[in-house]
């Protein structure tokens, strides 16, 4: 493990030794961007599904893509530390595309987990057909109320305002 990453491998032979050991292979995925009390509220709930909870978090990169030029607020690397310490957590990997598809497939998780703001008719078609695929249990957990990444950041610029103001 380096900076709180696990590589893609290591999450495919962890994979294989729940799969013999009879235990439940979990899998949620995001930015995990500016971290707070959803996300980790969020992966909490998502542990209680199975016996080992696996992290695919966006590369850098890909939440350029998805978000645009100011994001993310932390590297890739603090994001994956921040998250390979939580105790629930047992391994954070990182994705470059926009989609989890080719991950998904490979690992064949049992569980896979979203959060309460997707439908499975809301997910991405070829994320959602590559569960069915592999019937993995498509599972959604509950969001804190009023807590998101993007309101966080809309409360700091308000308060970095009215310092500005004074």
């Amino acid at each position: 493990m380096k900076n709180g990453l696990t590589a893609f491998e290591d999450a495919l032979i962890e994979r294989e030794k729940t799969r013999i050991e009879g235990k439940k292979y979990v899998l949620t995925n995001g930015c995990f961007d500016l971290l707070h009390a959803g996300h980790v509220d969020s992966l909490y709930n998502a542990s209680k599904f199975g016996d080992s909870l696996w992290v695919a978090l966006n590369s850098d990169r890909s939440i350029r893509r998805i978000k645009g030029k100011t994001r993310p607020i932390y590297s890739q690397a603090e994001r994956a530390y921040m998250l390979s310490v939580l105790p629930w957590v047992r391994g954070v990997f990182l994705f470059e595309t926009d989609r989890l598809t080719k991950e998904i497939l490979a690992l064949k998780p049992d569980i896979y987990v979203k959060s309460s703001d997707y439908t499975k008719e809301k997910m991405n078609e070829e994320e959602r057909n590559a569960l069915f695929e592999i019937e993995a249990e498509i599972k959604f957990v509950p969001l804190l109320p009023n807590i998101s990444t993007t309101k966080t950041i809309a409360r700091i610029k308000d308060a970095c305002n009215n310092l500005n103001k004074r």
